[in-house]
């Protein structure tokens, strides 16, 4: 199969890439390299994978990738509730404007798989299905909604990742549990705000997993979104903080003054996947350990510290 992906490069990407590789595909990665090429170049000389640097609002140069491939995964965003805060203009184009274009562009043959978010149900009371109204109360929550109605249309799959966390060739320090684990190792301590709200996480491994699981699946998948997870990872914040600190101890401060602007408080089912027959193989507690032995040998460094 000739697969395009786009945002290739970064944290879920690294780890495809490789396992769509290792499958035969041909690979083509349609990519910013905002954080370089350095996750890729394992693979780089892998004769079926090609690289080009690119922007997804370049129609012109995009939309000539979309007609040469048999499947469009769409991982090119700018992820998360700060930094589409940060950069609003780049999230509504890139995580929206380019999607739709994505969605007049593609043919029917065509497969789309549309990495989507959790973040799209906002606040829920009880437990969110595939049909409770979305909600989203941030930026990021708002794009990623809309995008996935020009996939839908086109009877793509869009796939609400609950939220990511583990190791990959492009690892990231600025998601919950990665965040947690990685001050709790340098610095022993974390300030916890809201520790009531409830998150539901995915294994990045998983997350990438699941994209190839909706390719073998398409006849099944197509045309409805997907939450991708798992119920034994639905927790509090204050829940996993806890967890974590069974592993390595550290001063853990509830804040009393204070918020998380980042909104989001719901539990999700995954019925709807594991129907199709997904599972998640990566257990809270392995993901955990894992990053508990990769945290110690990653440092922020600044040119401002003699440290």
């Amino acid at each position: 199969m000739k697969i395009l992906i786009t945002g290739g490069a970064g944290y879920l990407g690294s780890i495809l890439v490789p396992q769509l590789l290792a499958r035969g595909d041909e690979v083509t990665v349609y990519d910013s390299l905002m954080w370089g090429i350095h996750p890729l170049l394992h693979v780089a000389s892998n004769p079926k994978l090609t690289i080009i640097k690119g922007d997804v609002r370049d129609e012109g140069r995009y939309g000539a990738l979309i007609a040469k491939h048999d499947a469009i995964i769409n991982l090119a965003a700018i992820v998360g509730f700060p930094a589409c805060a940060e950069k609003p203009l780049d999230a509504r184009t890139i995580n929206l404007d380019a999607v739709r274009f994505l969605g007049q562009t593609a043919s029917p043959g065509q497969m789309l798989i549309q990495a989507s978010t959790g973040s799209t149900y906002g606040q829920v009371d009880g437990v969110c299905t595939e049909d409770t109204p979305i909600n989203p109360v941030s930026l990021y929550g708002e794009t990623k909604a809309e995008a996935e109605k020009p996939i839908l249309d086109n009877g793509g799959v869009p796939l609400r990742f609950a939220t990511v966390f583990g190791n990959s060739p492009r690892i990231r320090l600025d998601l919950l549990i990665n965040d947690i684990v990685y001050q709790v190792v340098h610095y022993r301590n974390f300030v916890m705000f809201e520790g009531h709200a409830r998150r539901t996480f995915l294994h990045s491994t998983d997350a990438a997993k699941s994209v190839i699981f909706s390719l073998d699946n398409y006849d099944q998948m197509g045309g409805l979104p997907f939450n991708v997870g798992d119920e034994t990872m639905n927790y509090t914040k204050l829940e996993i903080a806890e967890i974590i600190k069974g592993k390595q101890d550290y001063y853990l401060h509830g804040a009393e003054f204070g918020e998380d602007k980042d909104k989001r408080d719901y539990e999700v089912s995954y019925d709807r996947i594991k129907n199709v027959g997904f599972r998640a193989s990566v257990s809270l507690d392995e993901g955990i350990d894992e990053l508990l032995r990769i945290m110690p040998l990653l440092k922020e460094s600044s040119p401002m510290r003699n440290i």
